[in-house]
């Protein structure tokens, strides 16, 4: 049976190589990684295991959070502790939060917290209110801030039953009136420390981070699918993988040139780039398909390597990103 958590010698993996740390500063500790070299990291340990390269991609992105916190907050999470931070948490709006002087009173059910039992803290989305009414912001709409908690103040929910990706452990969450400074709140895309990296819309940050776990996932079937089939077979789905690399990489490093240029980011060029990752994630998809019944038999041992990987390859095309209509 594939295990239903990671064992405590690959979490010790994990921390020595300081991927959790993946994206964080060096002054807090971090690896402080380009986002070329980050990416090519998670493409890795995807390629590797579809369990690790998602966990570390999920929860390395949530202390990316680190350069939205309100620096007594990053400095108190990262600097003042002997175990490395590890964030994770949900993206969904599922909660309240009641303000109250300089606090908030949080409560709600968060579902899909990657990583839920390896975690520090638990980073979360919900509706501000006042007197029990909704706060709108300045385009009338319900204001939303995040928040950082620790875990000994949440309640895990041990609900991720899927096909693949076991290791995850994406579970839900809970908390309960919750009494939460209001230096715990963070905002996306407002950014307290100076690195490039903290530059990139969040939103093509999330698209080209789990593009490359589905890449490095179907990097590692075309491998193991080589052991069986010739390649003149293979080769359509070789050049799909190829195609994703180029035109994934060309995104990364022109990313990169325009937040080092401090170059303002179009919603039209973060909308290009979404487009083009999740058309080739379905393209990647339909060649995994194509490939799959030429498999045989073993490819449906639940314990062999082609059906492992299948199975997390597409538990992972459920994100709500790529899977939206």
């Amino acid at each position: 049976m594939e295990a239903s958590e990671f064992s405590a010698d690959t979490l010790q993996w994990i921390a020595d190589k300081n991927l959790w740390n993946l994206w964080v500063p060096k002054a807090y500790n971090g690896l402080e990684a380009s986002f070329v070299q980050g990416l090519k990291t998670l493409q890795e340990l995807a390629k590797t295991d579809g369990s690790l390269g998602w966990t570390v991609t999920l929860c390395s992105g949530a202390n990316y959070f680190i350069g939205n916190l309100q620096p007594e907050t990053a400095n108190h999470i990262f600097l003042n502790t002997e175990k490395t931070p590890c964030f994770g948490g949900s993206g969904g709006v599922f909660g309240t939060a009641e303000q109250q002087d300089d606090s908030y009173i949080v409560s709600g059910v968060w579902q899909y917290a990657t990583g839920a039992p390896y975690l520090s803290h638990f980073t979360l989305n919900a509706k501000i209110l006042s007197d029990g009414k909704p706060v709108l912001n300045d385009e009338g709409e319900p204001l939303v801030y995040s928040f950082v908690i620790p875990k000994e103040d949440v309640t895990i929910i041990k609900d991720w039953n899927t096909m693949g990706l076991q290791a995850t452990a994406t579970h839900s969450f809970k908390v309960e009136s919750l009494l939460v400074p209001s230096k715990q709140a963070f905002v996306y895309n407002r950014f307290y420390l100076p690195q490039a990296i903290f530059k990139i819309p969040f939103s093509v940050f999330a698209d080209l981070t789990l593009w490359v776990n589905y890449v490095g996932m179907a990097e590692h079937f075309l491998y193991e699918a080589a052991k069986i089939l010739e390649t003149k077979t293979l080769e359509p789905f070789h050049n799909v993988l190829s195609k994703a690399n180029q035109r994934l990489y060309k995104f990364a490093e022109r990313m990169e040139q325009l937040t080092t240029k401090q170059t303002t980011i179009t919603e039209t060029y973060i909308e290009t780039i979404h487009q083009a990752a999740s058309v080739s994630v379905k393209n990647i998809s339909q060649a995994i398909l194509h490939i799959y019944p030429l498999l045989g038999v073993k490819a449906c041992s639940q314990q062999h390597p082609l059906n492992i990987i299948f199975r997390d390859y597409f538990t992972a095309t459920q994100h709500h990103i790529f899977s939206r209509k």
